[in-house]
């Protein structure tokens, strides 16, 4: 079947023509709404920079205005173009439900997250314990929270996790106190062991003076009597004077010559 110039004409003109038109219209509207869209999350982000929002939650906001702008504009686009874009609000809330529920963890990790950093249990640098794990909080993400353990191996935790568990926050207060103990033998003089112990602890560094070290009779023992030996001081410094409590416990014990304590079973004969 032969074509007439006129009739390809015609068709251009009835069909070519107003869709290059319409693709013409949304990628322009695709272009200045991606510039408007970075033009307001630039201006959010000063807005929220001078009011010095903590960082952490200020891209958590760009994130969400970010996203439910580029949906927005989608939708926009979409209509330039001429679809029907009642049925596709529709369709996506569906998909909206579907992905939810697969994805029911991971929104759980992201609301936890946004309760973590809205609530402030703990921030960036402190020394915390958390889901089973122990560290310095290195980062608080969207869906989970890296740690830096004491043996300087990283962990990722999710934040639902982090949330619903206990958070024990070590650097929330100004001190921390160290308990150690120290066990004395029978015959050695208790009242003069803790005079010993509190003046060797009291010299050590980075240990409080207010409040003052707890040196104070915990139990006894068949073994002899257990000192509870407990010292204050900053977070930062709690492993060091953690182990120079220990030694300055054994260096005062081998200066006073306290005998080691050992068990004693009395054997009687009917």
């Amino acid at each position: 079947m032969n074509i007439e110039p006129s009739q390809l004409q015609a068709l251009a003109s009835a069909y070519l023509v107003p869709l290059a038109w319409k693709i013409l219209g949304a990628l322009v509207v695709w272009i200045v709404g991606r510039w408007a869209i970075r033009l307001i999350g630039s201006m959010l982000a000063r807005v929220l920079a001078k009011r010095q929002l903590d960082s952490t939650l200020a891209r958590y906001t760009i994130s969400v205005a970010g996203g439910v702008l580029t949906l927005l504009l989608a939708i926009a686009v979409l209509s330039v173009l001429g679809v029907e874009t009642a049925s596709f609000a529709a369709l996506l809330a569906a998909a909206g439900v579907a992905i939810g529920m697969a994805w029911s963890g991971l929104l759980a990790n992201f609301a936890a997250g946004v309760f973590l950093i809205t609530l402030r249990p703990f921030k960036v640098g402190d020394a915390i314990s958390a889901g089973g794990v122990t560290g310095t909080v290195r980062e608080i993400g969207l869906f989970g929270t890296t740690l830096d353990m004491g043996d300087n191996v990283k962990a990722v935790l999710g934040n639902n996790k982090i949330f619903s568990d206990n958070i024990i926050n070590y650097s929330a207060n100004a001190y921390r106190r160290v308990d150690l103990t120290a066990l004395l033998a029978g015959g050695v003089d208790v009242d003069d062991a803790k005079a010993r112990l509190r003046t060797a602890v009291v010299g050590i560094a980075n240990v409080l003076a207010t409040p003052a070290p707890d040196i104070e009779i915990l139990e006894h023992t068949p073994l002899g009597t257990v000192l509870t030996v407990r010292p204050y001081c900053h977070n930062d410094h709690y492993w060091q004077v953690y182990f120079d409590t220990n030694k300055a416990i054994n260096a005062t014990a081998k200066a006073a010559g306290w005998p080691a304590p050992e068990a004693r079973h009395a054997v009687r004969q009917a």
